[in-house]
């Protein structure tokens, strides 16, 4: 199944467009992002692979010259684009892009809560300009009426 989906922030210039394809067991997100706030002008581009669960295999983020590589394997383990473990993301189930609303989309397929449950992660999130990768813990409540 192949749906394109378009969004614009309510406060800014930002508007995304994404493809989420679901194939082989797996899914597959490509989007852009154009318009970004404090960026140079130049749109992001981001490609995820995700496992049936929701849980991420790969991750790449392009800004310009700048990219964000990474693969996640079966243990949780995440290297960089050269195979390199990045121990600061271990812990990390998720990732976090700054300009879109997408990938909090992940941890919410993932967890399943039940209305009024809440739980804390930790994410590898990418802040957006400068693709700067840190690990940050968050947390997601489900409000009820598909509201987090």
């Amino acid at each position: 199944m192949r749906q394109t989906l378009r969004w614009a922030a309510v406060d800014s210039t930002e508007t995304e467009e994404l493809v989420l394809q679901t194939e082989g067991g797996g899914i597959v997100a490509d989007a852009v992002v154009s318009g970004v706030q404090g960026g140079d002008g130049t749109d992001v581009t981001y490609h995820l692979e995700l496992d049936p669960r929701w849980q991420v295999l790969r991750l790449s983020v392009t800004e310009g010259d700048r990219e964000v590589d990474l693969t996640r394997d079966s243990r949780g383990t995440w290297r960089d684009a050269g195979g390199a473990v990045l121990p600061e993301l271990q812990g990390c189930a998720d990732v976090d892009i700054s300009v879109t609303p997408f990938t909090n989309t992940l941890p919410i397929r993932r967890l399943q809560l039940a209305e009024g449950e809440s739980a804390e992660i930790r994410v590898a999130y990418v802040q957006v300009p400068g693709l700067v990768l840190r690990p940050v813990r968050q947390r997601y409540t489900n409000l009820g009426g598909g509201r987090y």
